[in-house]
C-alpha cells in the first residue's frame, strides 16, 4: 500500500475560510488557520492516528474507533435501523435498549459495512489526460468513465482483499482523488439505549438547542471470527472540555453546495427543492398513516419515519437559505466579483471565462428532464422499498455484468460486486404490508409526474388501480426469498429474462425509458457541469489561492472550532446543557410522549450528578452525515460525540455562519456517567477508558 505523504500540503493552506468555516480534506489540513487562531501545531502524525481511527458506515453516517479491540461508537440514530432490523416482534430493541454484557451476546447485523479510510492519492492528471480535444460531451463523459474504471480497477487489485477503492470527485469535477479504505462488513451491535432518551424531544427538539440526548450506540468490528486489533484508535477524555477550547471533528459529512454557481443555485431554489420537499412530505405523510394503524406497523414504520422527518425538517432549512434574498444577494455579489475579476484579466477570461455559462446551460438540459427522470426512479431507478431494489439491482446487473467495466453503470462495476450482493442476499427482515404502501405511493407519484394517460404510467398500472397494481406486484414476487434473489443474480441476463415475477417484469419495463434519461444526463448535463465548475474552481485557485476546501461528499473531512454558546432572541444560550435540566425539561411537558424521562433514568436519578454535562454547543463546521462523528480535543481524546446541529445550522448545506450556527453533542461526561449508573454497563465504562477490553 503507498502512504500518502501529508508534509509537503501544510504550506499551501491559506487563511481563505472565515472564521471556523470549513470541511477539510485530510490531505489538504488548514494549518495555518488553527494555529492562528487557536495556537495549536496540527502534525501529520496527529492527522493520520485521526485518519486511521475514524470511520464510514454505510447507513448513512460517522462513527470511530475507541478501543483497540474494535469497539465503534456512534449515534442511536444512526444505527437505529439495524437496530430496528435485529428486533422482534417480542424483543423491541429500538423502544428498550440492548446491552452485550459479553463478547458471546454481540448481535450480528445484516448487510452493514463500516470503512476506515487508509490512503488517498490524486489522481486529476491520469483522469484529465483521458479527455481528448475536440471531443463531443458523449465522448468526453465515456472517456472519464473508462479512465476511472481503469484507476479504480487497479488501485483494488494492488490494494487486495479486505480493502476498497472509490475516486471522490472534488470541486465538482476540477480534482479526483483516489481514497483506499479498509472495509469490514462483520459488525455486531454492542450497545444501545432506549429511543426514550436517545432521540428525547423527538421531532419537536430536532434541530434544536438546548437538548438532553443520550444520542449512542456502540458496535464491534469483528476480523476473521474475531474483534478487531486496531491500528489506530481514540482515547477517552474523562474531564471532556471547557467552554472555548478549541475541539475537532472528524467525519463524512453528506453534501454541500456552497461552490454552487448562481445558475446552480436558482435550479435548487425552482425545481430541486420543491420537488424534494413534495417527495418528503409524501412519504412522511404514507409513514405517518401506516404506524397510526397498529403497533406492529409502528414499530415497522419507526425508524424510516424518524428518517424521514429529520431529512424534511433538514431540507426546509435549507430551502428557507434559497428564498432568503439577503443570502441570496449575498451569493451574486461574491459571484459577481470572481467573474469580474476573471474578465478584468485576458489570459484568465480566455481560459476560465465561459464557466458559469456551462453550468447555466447544464442546469437548463437538466430543467427540461427532471421531472421525467425523478418519476422513473433517477439515475438509480429508485422507487421505493426493499424488494423493488432489490428487483431493480438484478435487473440491471444481468444488463451490466457482460460490458467492460469502463462502459457499466459506476455502481455496477465489478469492484462493486461484493456490496450489491451483500445488499441483495441480507437476512434484513421485509415487511410486505409497508411494502404494498410504499410502491402504491410510487406509482402515484410517477402519475401525479406523468398524467395518467402517459404511455410509461398506462404499461407500469397494467390495467389496475394504484393500490391493487402495488398488492399485486409485492404480494406476487418471490424476491422476499433470498434464494430466489441468489438465483436471479447469479443465472444474468437468460434466467432474468425467462422470470415471470411481476417486480422483475416491472423493472425490465421501466429500466429501457429510464437509462435513455440518465444516458442524456450523463452526455449533456455532467460533462458541461465538470467543465464549467472545473473552469470556476481553477478561477477561483488563481484569485485565492489553493487554501480551499471542497464541497462535501460524504468522505471524510475535518473540521475545527470551539465550544461556545450564542444568543437567541437576545438572550444567551450557555453551551453545556447537564442532568438537572433532563428531568426538568420532562416534567415541563409533563413527562410525556417524546419527552417521558426512561423508567431507568428516573430509577438512576439519586444517583446521578444533576450538574453533570449532558450535550454541549460548538462552532464546528457539520452536516449531515457526521452524525455518529467524534468530538476530540488537542490531544486526540474523545470528548463528544456529534450528534445534531441547531436550527439556526440548517443552512449550512449552502453557506457557513458561525453567528448562530452550532453542532450539537452528547458530551463524554455525561456518556460515561450513564453508562455506569444507569445501564450498569461497567465492562463497556471500562474499556472505553482503558483503550481495550
Amino acid at each position: 500500500m503507498k502512504r500518502f505523504c501529508l508534509l509537503a500540503l501544510f504550506a499551501s493552506a491559506t487563511a481563505v475560510a472565515r472564521a471556523d468555516e470549513g470541511m477539510w480534506l485530510f490531505n489538504r489540513p488548514p494549518a495555518q488557520q488553527i494555529k492562528a487562531a487557536y495556537g495549536f501545531e496540527l502534525t501529520p502524525e496527529w492527522l493520520d492516528h485521526v485518519q486511521k481511527s475514524a470511520v464510514r458506515i454505510s447507513t448513512g453516517g460517522s462513527g470511530s474507533l475507541v478501543s483497540a479491540d474494535g469497539l465503534v461508537m456512534t449515534n442511536h440514530h444512526v444505527g437505529s435501523d439495524k437496530i430496528a432490523e435485529l428486533s422482534t416482534k417480542e424483543r423491541d430493541l429500538l423502544k428498550d435498549g440492548f446491552h452485550a454484557r459479553a463478547l458471546g451476546e454481540e448481535l450480528k447485523c445484516p448487510n452493514i459495512e463500516m470503512d476506515v479510510l487508509w490512503t488517498i492519492e490524486d489522481v486529476s492528471a491520469k483522469v484529465e489526460a483521458a479527455v481528448g480535444t475536440g471531443m463531443s460531451n458523449a465522448q468526453v463523459a465515456a472517456a472519464r468513465r473508462a479512465k476511472l474504471a481503469e484507476i479504480e480497477s487497479e488501485a483494488k487489485q494492488k490494494a487486495g482483499k479486505g480493502f476498497k477503492c472509490e475516486i471522490v470527485t472534488l470541486w465538482q469535477g476540477a480534482r479526483y482523488h483516489l481514497y483506499t479504505y479498509k472495509t469490514w462488513d462483520d459488525v455486531r451491535l454492542v450497545f444501545a439505549p432506549e429511543k426514550g432518551i436517545g432521540f428525547f424531544g423527538g421531532d419537536a427538539d430536532n434541530f434544536e438547542y438546548p437538548r438532553y440526548c443520550l444520542d449512542v450506540c456502540f458496535f464491534r468490528i469483528y476480523e476473521d471470527g474475531k474483534p478487531l486489533k486496531a491500528e489506530r484508535h481514540l482515547e477517552w477524555s474523562p474531564d471532556g472540555a471547557g467552554d472555548g477550547e478549541l475541539v475537532f471533528v472528524a467525519g463524512h459529512p453528506g453534501r454541500t453546495e456552497r461552490l454552487n454557481t448562481w445558475a446552480h443555485l436558482e435550479y435548487m431554489r425552482d425545481f430541486q427543492y420543491p420537488a424534494t420537499m413534495r417527495a418528503l412530505w409524501r412519504r412522511e405523510v404514507l409513514l405517518a398513516t401506516f404506524s397510526g394503524r397498529g403497533e406492529d406497523n409502528r414499530r415497522e414504520a419507526e425508524d424510516e419515519y424518524f428518517g424521514v422527518q429529520n431529512s424534511r425538517k433538514a431540507r426546509t432549512g435549507i430551502y428557507a437559505g434559497l428564498l432568503d434574498p439577503t443570502f441570496m444577494a449575498r451569493k451574486f455579489r461574491a459571484e459577481l466579483e470572481l467573474r469580474a475579476a476573471v474578465a478584468a484579466n485576458p489570459e484568465w477570461s480566455a481560459q476560465w471565462g465561459d464557466g458559469w455559462d456551462l453550468v447555466a446551460q447544464a442546469k437548463k438540459v437538466q430543467r427540461e428532464m427532471v421531472v421525467r427522470f425523478t418519476a422513473l426512479g433517477g439515475p438509480g431507478m429508485g422507487l421505493g422499498g426493499d424488494l423493488w431494489a432489490k428487483a431493480a439491482t438484478i435487473v440491471r446487473w444481468a444488463e451490466e455484468s457482460g460490458k467492460p467495466d469502463g462502459a457499466r453503470l459506476r455502481e455496477y462495476r465489478s469492484t462493486a460486486k461484493s456490496t450489491l450482493e451483500r445488499g441483495l442476499y441480507s437476512e434484513a427482515p421485509i415487511h410486505l404490508d409497508l411494502e404494498v404502501e410504499r410502491m402504491a405511493s410510487a406509482l402515484q407519484n410517477m402519475a401525479e409526474l406523468l398524467g395518467g394517460g402517459d404511455p410509461t404510467v398506462v404499461r407500469a398500472l397494467a390495467g389496475k388501480s394504484v393500490q391493487a397494481r402495488a398488492e399485486e406486484l409485492v404480494r406476487g414476487t418471490k424476491l422476499a426469498d433470498i434464494a430466489e434473489r441468489k438465483r436471479l443474480f447469479e443465472g444474468g441476463a437468460a434466467a432474468v429474462a425467462e422470470s415471470k415475477d411481476p417486480l422483475i417484469q416491472l423493472a425490465r419495463l421501466l429500466d429501457p425509458e429510464n437509462r435513455l434519461q440518465r444516458k442524456r444526463f450523463e452526455e449533456e448535463v455532467d460533462p458541461l457541469e465538470k467543465e464549467g465548475y472545473s473552469k470556476v474552481a481553477a478561477a477561483r485557485f488563481a484569485k485565492e489561492g489553493e487554501g480551499l476546501y471542497p464541497d462535501a461528499t460524504f468522505t471524510l473531512r475535518l473540521s475545527y472550532g470551539a465550544i461556545k454558546g450564542y444568543e437567541q432572541e437576545g438572550k444567551p444560550v450557555p453551551p453545556f446543557t447537564n442532568f438537572a435540566g433532563l428531568y426538568e425539561r420532562g416534567a415541563a411537558r409533563g413527562n410525556a410522549y417524546p419527552f417521558e424521562v426512561p423508567a431507568s433514568w428516573m430509577k438512576a436519578k439519586s444517583k446521578l450528578n444533576p450538574a453533570t454535562p449532558f450535550n454541549f454547543v460548538s462552532t464546528n463546521d457539520i452536516l449531515g452525515g457526521n452524525s455518529g462523528s467524534p468530538v476530540i480535543n488537542a490531544k486526540k481524546q474523545v470528548v463528544g460525540l456529534i450528534f445534531d446541529g441547531n436550527i439556526q445550522s440548517l443552512v449550512l448545506g449552502i453557506g457557513y455562519d458561525e453567528t448562530q450556527g452550532r453542532a450539537v453533542s452528547v458530551d463524554s461526561r455525561g456518556l460515561a456517567e450513564a453508562l455506569l449508573k444507569v445501564y450498569d454497563a461497567s465492562e463497556l465504562h471500562a474499556e472505553l477508558m482503558a483503550g481495550k477490553r
